[in-house]
């Protein structure tokens, strides 16, 4: 059942609770609204702030 649930969430409620996104125009939004630069890549999709450290860093922020 929660699978399911999962699988029901919008594609962008689902890639803003894991931090991956398809493409890098929407991890370099979502970037901007945490305050840091850059994008990188991870597994073929695409992560906001130049490198994981950065991005953990401003998610303890948030």
């Amino acid at each position: 059942m929660a699978l399911f649930c999962v699988l029901q969430l919008p594609s962008q409620a689902l890639a803003h609770a894991k931090g991956l996104y398809k493409t890098q125009a929407e991890a370099e939004k979502r970037a901007k609204q945490l305050g840091c630069k850059g994008t990188h890549q991870n597994n073929g999709l695409w992560m906001p702030c130049a490198h994981e450290a950065a991005l953990h860093q401003e998610l303890r922020q948030e």
